[in-house]
């Protein structure tokens, strides 16, 4: 009776995911989400050049599933790498954590991959993800990110919580990203 009544606890504790494949033609991408996407938009200054974002975000849990989008003036490799430079700086500097990264394959939906980045980022944070609810007071958090660039924009997914979620919900939204 008591171990029964552990797990309902625990059960009724546990997010849960609705996962759901999002395409997204205008940015060229799809990727499993979580939860039903909102989405947002700003202009950012990168470098003295003005690009826009769009983000896409679903919550699960207190893990905040993020696919942003840069887009770029142009597609010429030192373009696409300040671009990832500007993004992989600022993840850093949201939770006073060193920017650490290392390369990964990201997979195109025709086959083959581009090689992007991969971090894995713990601090403190009012607002990491850049979108959102900011919270009143620094908090801790994490943040697993791939940042990865392909014609004329840069990608940044990442997933931003005060802890990472399961590692097979982690996987399956890295795993499920596709470049068009």
């Amino acid at each position: 009776m008591l171990g029964a009544a552990l797990v309902a606890g625990v059960l009724a504790c546990s997010p849960t995911y609705d996962w759901r494949t999002v395409s997204n033609n205008a940015s060229g991408y799809s990727v499993d989400l979580p939860a039903k996407p909102g989405a947002d938009q700003r202009s950012l200054d990168v470098g003295g050049t003005t690009m826009r974002m769009r983000v896409q975000t679903a919550e699960v849990g207190g893990a905040v599933f993020v696919v942003g989008t840069l887009d770029l003036p142009d597609a010429q490799p030192a373009t696409q790498q300040k671009a990832l430079d500007f993004l992989r700086d600022g993840l850093a500097r949201n939770l006073g954590a060193p920017p650490a990264a290392h390369a990964v394959d990201v997979p195109l939906a025709a086959g083959g991959a581009v090689q992007g980045i991969e971090l894995d980022l713990t601090g403190k944070a009012d607002n990491p993800a850049g979108f959102g609810n900011a919270g009143g007071k620094a908090e801790a958090r994490t943040i697993h990110a791939r940042l990865v660039a392909r014609g004329t924009h840069a990608y940044q997914l990442a997933i931003v919580g005060r802890e990472q979620p399961p590692v097979e919900q982690v996987d399956q939204f890295f795993q499920s990203f596709r470049l068009y």
